[in-house]
Formats: structure tokens, sequence, C-alpha cells
């Protein structure tokens, strides 16, 4: 199992820890509630140094990220990024993405999912027919996301970068705690603000720039944050994962991801999915709330009134900010209009929830 730069640090506060993308990874520290409401109300630090970097660097380096994935990158500019995904030829999704304008035209930095590095790295390297170059540096990347209302303001005190004012998808690289050569984005995955920071593990930077965190954060009770709190908070704000709401078989039209696909362009599957969008869809991922007791988890089955199914649960969860659970799933779009009666299939049982709009309240 692989190690993140800062697995010893997790350890050392008495981490709950787990295997996850092959990785021994914190999933709670003082328990996913307190953590989850840190990162809401306050500020908290998550390793995300599992997920996957790739540099892409050429005259052609922007012609293949427009022909392997769906949003339109020529539209980036130095210092901004964007969300996207990378369709499949079936038109499926090999993984989503986000995609870091350096130079532009010219140096491009893909951040993927941690579970499909290789799997991503191989579809792109096979289409990379121009001579782009491509450098897969996740292994000596750091990430750690610090997240919450406050975390701009105590990270601001260890870096001359104006992260305070950075704007959503965009970003800035600079000296950060006294390392050179730090990225810092706003493309954080919670809903509760802050920014991301990628950096070379290398030299103790890993330590400086952990202990450095904690350090300016403690007066105002930062936290370090697992796994756990990440997919409550995200599930809050109707965020999918890969894996569990999308992928290799899902449509990125049925997943709501209409808005990251650009037809003006030429890439993977867009006749399939040109030929999706007229024909008009036939099921929708919909957020949903529980109006009787009872917790929906993934693959339960949804079902309509009469007990027919309809579709299924893809994540769900009792969320800590609302006191009440909530889930998205896919449903026939004849029952995808918000305020629809559904019903989650739990141990046997028919409970009953309500189509409701992204992010929960």
């Amino acid at each position: 199992m692989k190690q993140t730069p800062f697995t010893h640090k997790h350890i050392a506060l008495g981490a709950k820890m787990a295997a996850f993308a092959g990785y021994n990874m914190p999933i709670s520290y003082s328990g996913i509630n307190d953590e989850h409401a840190a990162v809401r109300n306050n500020a908290g630090v998550f390793d995300v140094s599992h997920m996957g970097e790739f540099i892409l660097k050429g005259p052609n380096a922007l012609d293949l990220i427009q022909r392997v994935t769906s949003n339109d990158a020529s539209k980036l500019s130095n210092g901004k990024a964007q969300y996207a995904y990378l369709p499949n030829e079936n038109g499926g999704i090999v993984d989503d993405l986000l995609v870091y304008c350096v130079e532009e035209n010219n140096v491009y930095m893909l951040v993927v999912n941690a579970s499909n590095i290789e799997k991503d790295w191989n579809w792109i390297s096979e289409r990379n027919t121009k001579g782009v170059e491509m450098h897969n540096i996740s292994d000596k990347t750091a990430l750690l996301a610090v997240q919450g209302p406050n975390a701009t303001k105590i990270l601001q005190t260890l870096t001359e970068m104006d992260i305070m004012n950075l704007k959503y998808y965009t970003f800035a690289k600079g000296v950060f705690a006294s390392v050179e050569n730090v990225l810092v984005s706003a493309t954080g995955y919670t809903g509760a603000g802050g920014v991301e920071i990628y950096f070379e593990d290398k030299d103790g930077n890993a330590d400086k720039i952990w202990d450095a965190i904690f350090e300016a954060g403690a007066s105002a009770g930062i936290k370090p944050i697992g796994l756990g709190a990440r997919d409550t908070l995200r599930l809050e704000m109707g965020y999918c994962l890969y894996g569990n709401d999308i992928d290799d078989t899902t449509s990125p039209l049925e997943a709501g991801l209409g808005w990251v696909t650009k037809f003006t362009k030429d890439f993977t599957a867009r006749p399939i999915l040109e030929a999706q969008k007229a024909a008009g869809l036939s099921r929708k991922l919909v957020g949903f709330e529980m109006i009787e007791r009872g917790i929906p988890r993934h693959d339960y089955a949804i079902k309509d009134a009469a007990g027919n199914v309809i579709g299924k649960v893809t994540s769900g969860t009792q969320a800590p900010s609302l006191g009440k659970a909530v889930g998205l799933g896919y449903v026939a779009l004849s029952h995808a209009a918000l305020d629809s009666e559904i019903f989650i299939d739990i141990r046997n049982t028919p409970v009953k929830a309500k189509v409701v709009k992204f992010p929960f309240a």
C-alpha cells in the first residue's frame, strides 16, 4: 500500500486509517460529523496527495486536451482552470478531471482521480499522435486541500500571493511557507471555500508546509480532516464522485454534465452525445431527501408508488449540516421533476423520499 508524504502525520495524530485507491489514507480523526462541521464553519486540512497530476507541454498540448476532454480548454488563459471529463468511445466517462492552464497554448496540468491515474494516463497517451510532451508527476506531487470559510484568511499569513482574493477556478504560483514553486488554486470539492496547495515532495517540503499551516491556524482552531467528511461535504453540494455517481457506463448528459460538454469542438464520442441530446434522455441523476426515516446507500433500488423499479441510488448519507438523510440517484425521466415522490428500497421496505434541487438545503 502506498504512503502519501503526510501518512506519518496522520498516524501520529491518531487518525483512523484505511486503504483507498491503493493508498493508506486517513478516514477520520475526531469523527466525521465533527470534521464536517469544522470545514463548513471554520477550516480543515485534507491530505489529497493520492490524486493524479499530469503535465502536458508543447505546441500541440491544447489540441490533445481538446480532443480527449469534453470542455473547451481554448477558453483558458494563464492562471485559470476548468472542470471537464474524458469521454470514452461509447459516450461513457473514463474520468472527471481538472484542467489547469499554466502557460497558454503550451503548458497544462491535468488533475485526475487517484483510482484512475494509470487508466487516464494510458487513455491520453494512446491518443497523443502529435508528439505532446507528457509527464506523470503524480508520485512526486504533494497536495493539501485547506477548506472552509476561514481557510484563506489563515493561509494568507504564509504567502505573498493574494490567495484571499483568488476567484473560483483560478490559481496562482509562488512561494508558500518558504517553499518555492507552489501552486495554490481555488477549485474546491466541499462547497465551503478554501484552496488546494500543490508542491513537489522533496527537501522536507511536506513537513514544512503541513507544520506551517497548523501553526498559522492553531489559534483559529484549524483541524485535520479525513476522507469520510470529504464525502459528506461533497454529497451535500451534489458533486459527483467517480465510481459512485459516474463511471465508464454512465452518460455525462444523464449525470448533469451537459454544462461541461461543448459541442462547438471535436472530441471523443461527440456524435454519440449529440444524438443522445437530440433524442432526449431516458433517465437523469437527481438529488433526493428522505421524507421517512432511513439512510439511502449506494446501489439501493429506487421505486415508484406502485413498487416498480425506476432507478438506483448512487450516493447517500445522513447529511451532518442538514440533520436529514439525502442521496443522489439515477431515475427515469418521468420521476425526475422537483418534488417527485419516490421510494428507496431499504432492506426490502419502501421508504418515502422526494426529489430536490442541489445543493441540498
